[in-house]
């Protein structure tokens, strides 16, 4: 860990830790502290101005009313903050490489919950009302709040309780009538990713629908917050690891030379020509378009992937390439570039000290498949065939020997481009901004440019345990966040038993007919090679 230089007076009694936190012990007070890395840095400079990447997850379920009361949830929501500090850190920044999470472990279980009260809000609105104003309204998250809740009861208005009620009894739990009900949690994208994100709403779920009273949770936030941040415990506690510290680095030259050699190469390989065209006339708008498959076809498209060798993720690249190449006139011997993110738990090398899955912990990798279709050979033979190459890229990616040092140049680079252009953006702000003189390089370069990304979560199902919250029938979920003008992401899963795709784009960024054009053939494509 990097280490963080803390400035007290000498009346301070304060300890560091090998990580960077602190403790001041004269003010009663402690705070655990460290810089963020290079991939964190990534995220949160451009978030500043507008959120931009600011998470949501959206899940719609039907529970008895008391499930969802505002007591039981804000201590529930209080527990896993305590079990999740960077949910319950702040951001401060000093200088574009001094950035910091800092967290303030609470005082006592009040503190906690009344820390979780403040960070949790009550609406009577829609599904879509929630979305729509998470995405297009004034940002939800802040450097002073980097996560939060919010609760949808479709009209039901309750009062709020004391922030310690009585215990009701189970009896009178279970005699509770069941309604439709919304929940959004939304966290800043520099926190952590969507395996985070999807594990935690079913640890939220768990701990709201499981069998535990309000007491009983009560007394679980006490034990918690004791065991993990009593004041013994925070002498040496520390924040979940950036994801560059969960690597053990060789210190050979050589091998650093060879790596950075191997990833120049890397990134030469990929040749993309295509985009959408894009329009900047009007202020960002996101609208995510989604669409179901019931449990019936799912099935079927599962099935058919599986005999054709692929997995759902390998299918919806080859249909996004042939919805692309069906509309496609132009630079036709061009390939067609997508990217997507790659779960990098898998290769951490160093045990983590904080038991806290939420941290970002993801890489890319590209897809790259020709634009043009062959008139000779049937469109059938040439989706599944472009699924195959889909996967062998993916599993490609995913195997490479080079994967880890290849993430870590990649970081790097991302965290030194962030870097630029804030200071671009400041300076611009302040009317400071000179641009700098046109670059004398004039090597032909491959383009190297992506059409979409995809974020393919797979089979959520997995993540969900339905079983550990009887009292909780999940039936829909949307996820996505809040992006720049002139953004786009496709996404695919499986939840409850049914297939989604959605497509979450700035309608006022692109030419609508051709977006509109694209999503069209998307699922035409779907339907004709996964359905029939």
């Amino acid at each position: 860990m990097l280490d963080v230089s803390c400035s007290v007076s000498d009346e301070d009694e304060s300890e560091v830790n090998p990580q960077g936190s602190y403790c001041s012990s004269l003010k009663d007070t402690c705070k655990v502290e460290r810089q963020l890395g290079n991939t964190e840095l990534s995220y949160f400079l451009p978030s500043r101005a507008s959120g931009v990447n600011d998470m949501y997850l959206h899940l719609g379920f039907v529970a008895p009313e008391h499930v969802v009361r505002r007591a039981r949830v804000r201590m529930v929501w209080a527990i896993l903050r305590i079990r999740h500090p960077l949910l319950a850190s702040k951001v401060v920044m000093q200088g574009y490489d001094d950035v910091r999470f800092v967290f303030t472990p609470p005082q006592s279980p009040e503190y906690a919950l009344v820390d979780a009260d403040s960070n949790l809000e009550y609406r009577t609105s829609t599904k879509d009302e929630l979305i729509d104003s998470y995405l297009n309204g004034a940002r939800t998250l802040s450097n002073d709040r980097l996560s939060y809740l919010i609760v949808s009861q479709g009209g039901t208005s309750l009062p709020s309780p004391p922030l310690t009620p009585r215990s009701m009894s189970p009896f009178d739990e279970r005699e509770s009538l069941s309604y439709n009900h919304d929940i959004m949690i939304c966290a800043a994208h520099f926190l952590g990713d969507g395996m985070a994100l999807h594990q935690f709403a079913n640890d939220l779920f768990g701990l709201l629908g499981g069998g535990k009273t309000i007491a009983e949770l009560e007394a679980q936030l006490k034990e918690e917050l004791s065991s993990r941040w009593a004041a013994d415990s925070t002498r040496t506690a520390v924040l979940p690891n950036a994801l560059e510290d969960n690597f053990i680095v060789s210190p050979s030259k050589l091998r650093s030379a060879a790596e950075k050699i191997d990833f120049q190469l890397s990134q030469q390989k990929l040749v993309g020509g295509h985009t959408f065209r894009r329009q900047t006339k009007q202020p960002r708008r996101t609208i995510v378009p989604t669409i179901s498959y019931d449990p019936e076809r799912t099935k079927n498209i599962l099935k058919r992937c599986k005999t054709h060798g692929v997995s759902i993720s390998a299918a919806i690249f080859a249909a996004c390439n042939i919805a692309w190449a069906k509309m496609c006139s132009e630079k036709q011997e061009l390939s067609m570039m997508m990217y997507s993110a790659l779960n990098l738990r898998p290769y951490f090398t160093v045990k983590p000290a904080n038991d806290s899955y939420w941290f970002l912990a993801i890489s890319y990798f590209n897809v790259i498949l020709p634009t043009f279709i062959p008139r000779s050979i049937d469109l059938s033979s040439v989706f599944w065939h472009r699924a195959r190459v889909a996967k062998e890229q993916s599993t490609q990616a995913a195997k490479n020997r080079m994967i880890v040092s290849r993430s870590l140049l990649m970081a790097e680079e991302r965290g030194q481009r962030a870097r630029l252009w804030a200071k671009e953006d400041d300076e611009r702000e302040r009317g400071t901004f000179v641009p700098p003189p046109p670059a004398a390089d004039t090597t032909l370069r491959t383009p190297s440019a992506a059409l979409i990304g995809l974020s393919l979560l797979g089979n959520l199902d997995g993540i969900y345990k339905h079983g550990t919250f009887p009292a909780i029938k999940l039936h829909t979920l949307t996820t996505g966040s809040r992006q720049r003008s002139g953004g786009m992401l496709l996404f695919g899963y499986t939840f409850a038993g049914k297939l989604w795709v959605s497509l979450g784009y700035d309608v006022n960024g692109f030419d609508k007919v051709t977006v509109e054009q694209f999503w069209e053939n998307m699922l035409q494509t779907m339907d004709e090679f996964l359905l029939k």
